[in-house]
């Protein structure tokens, strides 16, 4: 009896993380979507291109090496299976240990569960730097940092925080990050900032007396749908780092973290279309999609302690701060297409700091030394890589191919050969 609960448990955590892996794996389409509404017609096949390539690199890197920085995981998948996963010694002990703790309390999947739950994570983090290098960067060079990210400098830093390995020079971190705001999503907005610096903005976004010229994207309904796929894949992104299922409280947890994680989309939505219509005048789209946004990276930092009304709150206090955030950086001319500076940068770091709010084990000091160890990690890893990469092949296409569409001279097609211009 003990063996079939113990094993129906099993089978029910594994499940749960699979289906949560996947929903993560669908706002790979969620970015794809959104960056190539926001972009101008004749750069939307590149960017295509390129979520579905990163997506690809990720997987394979994080395969490869990267899950053995984070975790200390095997090299291969047949080696990574028995991370997490129990010989019949390993399950005997477990049910032993059972007869004191419950069942609920001792949660255990597949370590091939794991890993995939892992890599889309990784895609996810590298698809944030795509749309804010948008336009002007060249494939190859993005891709060729694509490796290093995803092989290299987030698994580092994920293993100095959700490893808990001991950072050099500090030790181990007290630092609290439920799903992400800092280790995810601050640090693909490091990332992608130090790209940004280093490429310059797209011409004609800044005049010369320091005015900002707006550049509209071509398709505002597919980036609407993409928000839609980001928002649902959310729930997995969130609910997933339960890491299980079984067992009432846990259950309670994940039906928590769904119902806030909804709540601050929706908070983070209403508020960036009021402050738009405010400081614009007018009812502003790409703002209320991006204030979304901006409430769900708010939230994974901390989705199962806070109230409904609390992680509204939260929320709405992010799309608040994206509002200004973009607003501020077009005035510093950092030329981000699609916000995601923004949105998963300035806004994580908020997030980061409202899990004060609602849990009681974090610390302000242990959450300000996380947020600065993975920002200057990563921050100072990429500007080198992006450093070597420009030295070595150059980021940047030319004026020509850039005034033509990267999607011709990158990609040799474009999305929309009925209205674009060759």
């Amino acid at each position: 009896m003990e063996n079939n609960i113990f094993e129906l448990q099993y089978a029910m955590d594994t499940f749960y993380f699979l289906v949560c892996g996947a929903l993560v794996m669908w706002m790979a389409a969620g970015f794809a979507m959104l960056e190539a509404g926001l972009v101008r017609s004749k750069n939307t096949t590149e960017i295509l291109l390129k979520n579905v390539a990163l997506f690809a690199v990720a997987s394979t890197m994080y395969l490869v090496c990267g899950y053995h920085f984070m975790y200390d995981g095997g090299i291969f998948l047949s080696e990574v299976t028995t991370v997490a996963g129990m010989d019949d010694a390993a399950v005997a002990a477990v049910l032993e240990a059972s007869k004191e703790a419950g069942f609920a309390d001792m949660g255990e999947y597949a370590g091939a569960s794991d890993f995939f739950f892992q890599v889309v994570f990784v895609a996810t983090c590298m698809s944030i730097v795509s749309g804010a290098v948008a336009e002007r960067m060249k494939l190859w060079a993005f891709l060729a940092f694509a490796v290093v990210m995803t092989g290299f400098i987030y698994p580092i830093e994920g293993g100095w925080t959700w490893g808990g390995k001991a950072v050099p020079f500090i030790g181990e971190l007290s630092y609290s990050d439920y799903a992400g705001s800092g280790i995810v999503h601050m640090a693909g907005a490091a990332a992608a900032l130090a790209g940004v610096l280093l490429l310059g903005a797209r011409k004609g976004k800044y005049g010369p007396e320091g005015q900002v010229n707006a550049i509209p994207g071509a398709n505002l309904p597919l980036a609407t749908l993409g928000t839609f796929i980001l928002w649902m894949g959310w729930f997995g992104f969130n609910g997933g780092s339960t890491l299980k299922l079984g067992g009432i409280g846990v259950a309670n947890e994940v039906a928590n973290v769904f119902l806030n994680t909804n709540a601050a989309a929706s908070g983070g939505l209403i508020a960036a279309l009021i402050v738009a219509r405010i400081m614009f005048g007018k009812a502003d789209l790409t703002m209320a999609l991006n204030g979304a946004l901006a409430g769900l990276v708010a939230i994974t930092a901390e989705p199962a302690d806070p109230s409904p009304l609390l992680a509204t709150i939260i929320g709405a206090i992010g799309g608040i701060i994206v509002v200004f955030s973009i607003v501020t950086l077009d005035k510093l001319k950092l030329d981000d297409p699609v916000g995601a500076i923004s949105v998963h940068g300035v806004v994580g770091i908020w997030g980061i700091f409202a899990v004060l709010l609602s849990d009681s084990d974090a610390t302000f000091m242990g959450q300000l030394v996380g947020t600065l160890v993975i920002f200057i990690w990563v921050f100072v890893a990429s500007f080198i890589t992006w450093f070597v990469l420009k030295m070595i092949m150059g980021i940047r296409v030319t004026e020509e191919e850039e005034y033509d569409g990267v999607d011709i001279h990158e990609c040799g097609v474009e999305a929309y050969p009925e209205f674009t211009k060759s």
